[in-house]
């Protein structure tokens, strides 16, 4: 897996709505032992919970997710954002990425999405949503076939099913928003966000 997500089994998707729930919701999940964290633009203030975090918390590795055009990468990027996370791919989607020279988990959930992906170069992508296509069981189709080819699978994945997840050879780490989903943040649960990120820090591959 490529750096810097190889010394963490989870990365939390965060959907922050207010600037102010930045910091505490960063520092309860480094405390927590998770220090990779993508926040989805999907909300207005999401560009300035990135740049808040990367400015007042350097040992947070502050990503954007939900990158769905070449604008986005720009912006995240000026934002202080250390890397891209997007649903799909597209071809200027691609070259933006690249350009960008951070670290991009495109999206891919069908093989042909795989192999666009990986000849543009890519061989770390997200799979989203996980659940709802075939989850486990078809990236444990897919190891054999894609080699040389990870993933980061996102959406339905919980505590109760990451091990399996990260039981498989071809994911490294899973994204999720169990540990801090919008209703916990949103009721700064800080504590209670806290102890999930430790349960989640405890999931490691069985190598």
């Amino acid at each position: 897996m490529p750096q810097p997500f190889d010394h963490t089994p989870v990365i939390p998707v965060l959907t922050i709505e207010r600037v102010e729930d930045a910091i505490p919701l960063a520092t309860a999940l480094i405390e927590g032992g998770l220090n990779a964290l993508e926040v989805t633009l999907r909300t207005p203030n999401a560009l300035a919970v990135i740049e808040k975090i990367a400015r007042e918390l350097p040992e947070a590795l502050v990503g954007a997710g939900t990158v769905l055009r070449p604008a986005d990468v720009t912006a995240a990027k000026n934002a202080g954002a250390k890397f891209l996370v997007s649903p799909g791919l597209t071809q200027s989607l691609a070259a933006a990425g690249i350009a960008s020279g951070l670290p991009y988990l495109p999206g891919a959930v069908t093989p042909t999405e795989v192999l666009t992906a990986r000849e543009f170069g890519f061989s770390f992508l997200k799979f989203f949503p996980a659940k709802e296509f075939g989850g486990v069981a078809m990236l444990k189709a897919w190891a054999p076939v894609f080699a040389g080819i990870v993933f980061c699978p996102t959406g339905g994945v919980t505590l109760e099913n990451a091990a399996e997840y990260l039981a498989l050879p071809n994911v490294p780490v899973v994204g999720g928003t169990w540990i801090a989903n919008a209703e916990a943040i949103r009721n700064k649960d800080w504590s209670g966000i806290l102890e999930r990120a430790k349960r989640a820090a405890l999931l490691r591959q069985p190598r």
